[in-house]
Formats: C-alpha cells, sequence, structure tokens
C-alpha cells in the first residue's frame, strides 16, 4: 500500500510538472541605431535603386519583420534619441530645432524615466555602447593640465555627473558626439583618445564584450548600441576602404553592416540569440554629405524611392530601416506596414515586460506588439515629423500634412506654406493636394493643435511641455 501510494504520488508531481510550464525567461533587448543611415541604403529595403551589399541587415529582414512604415522622432540626431529613450518627442523640450552641441545640461531631466530606468524595474542590466548626443556637463578636477574643454573634445579625466549612467544606463563606453569622436568615456569619466578611423572597431568589440558577458551572468539585457556610422567624419577602415566601389561613404555603410553582422554573432556565441530581441533602426535619414548626388549617378539612391534627405521634412529625412527579429515569437520574412514612431519603442518594451508605464511618462510612445506579432492593423494615433529648421508635419493613416514653405531643413526646394499629400498614391510627395482637400487640412491641424496642447499623444490625463512650442507657420 505504501508502495502504491509512492507510485501514485510520483506520478502526480509527474503530470504537475508537465502541465505547469516554468516560467518563460523575460528576453534580452539589442537596440542598433546606426548615425545618419538612409532606408536605401539597406539592400534588401531598396533592391532595384540600392547598390551597397548589406548581408547583415538583410539577414535580419529575412529572419524577422520588416516595417516600411517607420520614422526617426525627428529628422536630425538628437530629438530622436530623446523620443527613443524617454517615449517623448523632443519638440517639446527645450530643444526648438536642430540639435544640441558642446557638453551642455542633459536634454533629458533628471526626473523623466527612461527606457532603461524602467527596464531596471523587472531586473534588467542595461549598457549605452556608442553615441550619446544627449548633453552632459563635464568637470575638469582630475583632468590633464593645460587641457581644455571645447565642443570637439574633453581632456582625459574629466568627468560628468549628469551622463548615461545618471539617466537610467547601468554601463556607458562611447562618445557625446560626433564631433567629440575621438574622446571616449567609461561610465562617467573620460578615459582615451581615439582616431576616429577606429572609433567603430573600438565600440563594437565593446558590444560584443557586453553580450558574452552579461549572458554569462543569467540576468536579462538590455544593449543600446548607438553606432557612429555612417555619419560624418566618413572614415571607413583600411579593411573596408575600397570594398564598394562607390566611394568612401558606400564603404563605410559596409563596415556599418558588418558592426550589425558582429552582434549577431556574438550572440549566437553566447547562446543568447533565441532569447534574445534584436531591433535595428537608424536616428535619420542620409545626410547629403554623404555625396548624395555623386552616389545618385553611379546609380545608388540613399532615399529609395522617397522625397529628401536628413533635416527634411519629407520622408526621406524621417523614413527610416526598421527590421526586428525575435525568435519564436516573429515571424521570419514578415513585413508590415504599420505606422510607427522611434517613440514607440518604449512602450512595446515595456508591454513586453508586463511593467505598465506610469501616466506621467512616455507620453508619446504607442506599442506596437501586436504588430510585431502578426496584427495587420494598428490604432496609433497620428504621427507628428519634426524638421532640423523646427517645422511639423503630422501623419494619419493616408494623409500627410507638412507645415513649412519647403523641405524644413537643407534641402533647396520651395513649395507652398501648406503641402498635403496622399501618400498612397504619391509616395515621392509631388503632388500637393491642400488647395484641393481644405477639410483634410483642417482636421489634421485640429489633431496636430491637440496633440501641442495636451502635451502627449497616448491616452492620460493633459500635462505641460517644457516650453511655449508654436508649431504654425
Amino acid at each position: 500500500m505504501k508502495r502504491l501510494t509512492l507510485v501514485l504520488s510520483l506520478l502526480a508531481s509527474a503530470l504537475l510538472s508537465t502541465s505547469v510550464p516554468a516560467a518563460t525567461p523575460r528576453p534580452n533587448f539589442v537596440v542598433i541605431l546606426a548615425d545618419d543611415l538612409g532606408y536605401g541604403d539597406v539592400q534588401c529595403l531598396n533592391p532595384r535603386r540600392g547598390k551597397i551589399p548589406t548581408p547583415h541587415l538583410d539577414r535580419l529582414a529575412r529572419e524577422g519583420m520588416t516595417f516600411t512604415d517607420a520614422h526617426s522622432g525627428s529628422s536630425v540626431c538628437t530629438p530622436t534619441r530623446y523620443g527613443l529613450l524617454t517615449g517623448r518627442y523632443a519638440w517639446r523640450t527645450r530643444l526648438e530645432r536642430g540639435v544640441i552641441d558642446g557638453f551642455v545640461p542633459p536634454l533629458i531631466d533628471a526626473d523623466r524615466l527612461t527606457l532603461p530606468a524602467h527596464l531596471k524595474r523587472q531586473g534588467y542590466h542595461s549598457a549605452a555602447i556608442g553615441k550619446w548626443h544627449l548633453g552632459f556637463t563635464l568637470d575638469r578636477q582630475g583632468a590633464g593640465a593645460g587641457q581644455d574643454v571645447g565642443s570637439t573634445g574633453a581632456p582625459i579625466g574629466a568627468r560628468t555627473d549628469n551622463g548615461p549612467v545618471a539617466r537610467g544606463f547601468d554601463l556607458f563606453y562611447g562618445v557625446q558626439h560626433a564631433r567629440s569622436m575621438g574622446t571616449f568615456f567609461l561610465q562617467d569619466k573620460a578615459v582615451e583618445q581615439v582616431p576616429p578611423v577606429d572609433a567603430l572597431d573600438k565600440l563594437s568589440s565593446r558590444a560584443v564584450d557586453y553580450i558574452m558577458s552579461r549572458a554569462k551572468s543569467g540576468q536579462p539585457f538590455f544593449l543600446y548600441f548607438a553606432l557612429t556610422s555612417p555619419h560624418t567624419p566618413i572614415v571607413p577602415s583600411a579593411e573596408w576602404k575600397g570594398r564598394s566601389g562607390l566611394g568612401p561613404y558606400a564603404d563605410f555603410v559596409m563596415q556599418t553592416d558588418a558592426a550589425v553582422g558582429e552582434v549577431l554573432r556574438a550572440l549566437e556565441e553566447a547562446g543568447v540569440a533565441e532569447t534574445t530581441l534584436v531591433l535595428a533602426t537608424s536616428d535619420n535619414g542620409c545626410s547629403p554629405q554623404a555625396g548624395t548626388d555623386e552616389l545618385e549617378r553611379r546609380g545608388h539612391f540613399a532615399s529609395a524611392q522617397f522625397r529628401g534627405y536628413k533635416t527634411d521634412i519629407w520622408e526621406g529625412g524621417h523614413r527610416v530601416p526598421f527590421l526586428v527579429r525575435w525568435p519564436g515569437r516573429v515571424a521570419p520574412g514578415s513585413q508590415s506596414d504599420v505606422t510607427l514612431c522611434l517613440t514607440d519603442v518604449m512602450a512595446t518594451l515595456a508591454e513586453i515586460v508586463e511593467e505598465p508605464l506610469p501616466p506621467t511618462a512616455a507620453e508619446d510612445s504607442h506599442s506596437f506588439l501586436a504588430a510585431l506579432c502578426g496584427a495587420r492593423s494598428s490604432v496609433r494615433p497620428p504621427v507628428i515629423h519634426h524638421s532640423f529648421d523646427g517645422k511639423f508635419a503630422i501623419r494619419s493613416g493616408v494623409w500627410k500634412l507638412a507645415l513649412c514653405a519647403g523641405s524644413g531643413g537643407w534641402g533647396k526646394d520651395m513649395t507652398d506654406p501648406v503641402q498635403l499629400y496622399d501618400l498612397s498614391a504619391d509616395i515621392a510627395e509631388q503632388r500637393n493636394l491642400a488647395p484641393e482637400e481644405p477639410a483634410v487640412v483642417g482636421r489634421l491641424r485640429d489633431q496636430l493643435a491637440r496633440a501641442v496642447r495636451d502635451g502627449r499623444t497616448t491616452e492620460g490625463p493633459a500635462v505641460s511641455n517644457d516650453r511655449v512650442v508654436t508649431w504654425a507657420p
């Protein structure tokens, strides 16, 4: 009888262990943010008018989902990075136009919840490796004698108390911005001078080391790998120089793609590729400083079929590559035309880890998890676009309303001060329908006014912007 009881007990335990699965481990997150990589620079997104091989980004597309209607939060660098890490449009901050320069107070306020800080609540370790460009001030105490602090560099030994590690990250290794690329920081201290041509390789090596070390820890991690390329200075290494046959910029894009490949290889070697969500995107469109006129003459169109380049309010300024691989959750080789913005990353990762965002944070972040898992529709409110000159556009469905007489950036073409395009029929934004569709213009203006007035585009109580936002021409 005792033996029968024991057998029944063991059988019950076995059934219980098979019917109640163990808790699914939280996925790791790797967000790769290229700098000035155009939509058309990724070969699989631009097969007819793109000439630069990008095998590793193409691999991400094959093994995951391609979002064809994804947008950076701005058509320039700083505001996009702010939006990605806070889930809030940067035009709500003191940054009215352009980017920040030099070692200035951080754009992210000390009391604002950031993506890494939110993930930390769920036990994540986080690292920012690469380009920051969101501002931090320097304390020269401990710096070498006679070394000056300017907008283009920092003396070795200089420190900051309001850099990335004070904004939610556990680790920072990288540079402040492109013009200070030679000065590398570790945590809160300037530690070494590096020739710009070596910057990308050093950052890639550190990203690989981070993945390998964190995989051994068993703790979930969030890696924000903010590349310094293919932004100027366009400095492909000796290994990549001349490889494209299209010039230095194309060589640098190939080296950038190789850096993505290093991260993918590290995930595999560390044994965590199957439990890691990888997202690869860009902070804005390709810069004309890449020599876009010459590239187009040679058959490569960095903005693909879209009008404009970096800084512009037109699609080429802010429609960006957006590739997501998540084994077991995202169908390989899938594609979505859901409209989204890089501000949406914060809400999406928060939904994945099942940690709701407070109403006082991420005011412009809308989860695209449903689309990532195969849903064909989206209820996201309109996306607000912002240009280098601080000009606005609003996108709702097929309609896009731009409120500026021209590109709002470096583009030289002039237009009427109110531009309305039906992107379903005119993706190149060539025919202004504003005179013919006054009702659509009025509706979109009202939606933009509401987004500015309420301080948010998500559900919740109205909040204040950090400044008076003037959006009308």
